[in-house]
């Protein structure tokens, strides 16, 4: 259908009357001028639409301006898909790139070495380690650097133990090394959090290992606490000795002694 004759001539001509020529080279929506009707620049004429809205057959049932621009639309294929019925494309998860990413981050802060990787993308992290490193049904992480001799630790012994704590960055967040005295804890009093006294019920006297410990069985967190974000930590751990602890009581006095 040629603009300018058939339907579109009959009481609606696309280009001004002595334009016919420039109005046949158009493409039918460039000569509708729906462009520039999207651009709120396009002026129907009024004298035009009038007629088509008096007849009765043409178009069926007598239409209203919108119906008919509509239609219009719909029948030269101009009606284009709305940008929101289109499938939006999720980011892709690069773990190569992530991956590196960490690398380079553990890389400034003087990681030790073998440190685990840790692939994080908003709250999903994955944690890359050697096949050597053990994952409990807990969710806790470790790998024994050096096995020690002896008996483990039993819940209300005293465990002294030297520990250095990093964040997923390899940051050092704490070290008894750096205090210069290490640590005692009695098990079983809810001194440690859970990934750690977990990690040490299993060690050995002189024993070494490192702890990968996931935020659930971490510290809390908050304003109030070290700890600001829910991360996995880590821990070098040296257990140096197990003692056992016997309640004294002198008078209206009472402590534990270990030994």
């Amino acid at each position: 259908m040629e603009i300018g004759s058939g339907l579109l001539s009959d009481g609606w001509s696309c280009c001004e009357t002595n334009r016919d020529d420039a109005c046949t080279a158009m493409s039918p929506c460039q000569a509708l001028g729906f462009r520039d009707l999207f651009h709120g620049r396009f002026k129907w004429p009024r004298p035009t639409i009038s007629r088509i809205e008096r007849k009765e057959g043409i178009l069926g049932d007598p239409v209203t301006r919108k119906h008919f621009i509509l239609i219009s639309l719909v029948a030269f294929g101009c009606y284009g898909e709305s940008p929101a019925s289109g499938k939006v494309k999720k980011a892709s998860y690069d773990e190569k790139r992530l991956l590196e990413q960490n690398r380079k981050i553990q890389a400034a802060n003087n990681a030790p070495k073998g440190f685990p990787n840790f692939v994080r993308e908003g709250f999903q992290v994955k944690v890359v380690t050697p096949e050597q490193y053990v994952t409990t049904d807990s969710g806790l992480i470790y790998l024994d650097v050096v096995v020690g001799k002896g008996d483990f630790p039993k819940l209300g012994q005293q465990v002294i133990f030297h520990y250095i704590g990093y964040n997923e960055s390899g940051r050092r967040i704490d070290s008894t090394y750096a205090q210069g005295s290490p640590a005692r804890i009695r098990l079983g009093t809810n001194a440690l959090v859970p990934g750690f006294e977990e990690g040490l019920k299993e060690m050995r006297p002189g024993g070494k290992r490192r702890l990968i410990i996931p935020p659930e069985l971490g510290p809390p967190v908050g304003p109030s606490t070290f700890f600001s974000s829910k991360q996995f930590e880590v821990f070098d751990v040296e257990l140096l000795s197990v003692q056992n602890c016997q309640r004294r009581t002198i008078g209206f006095y009472s402590d534990l002694v270990c030994n």
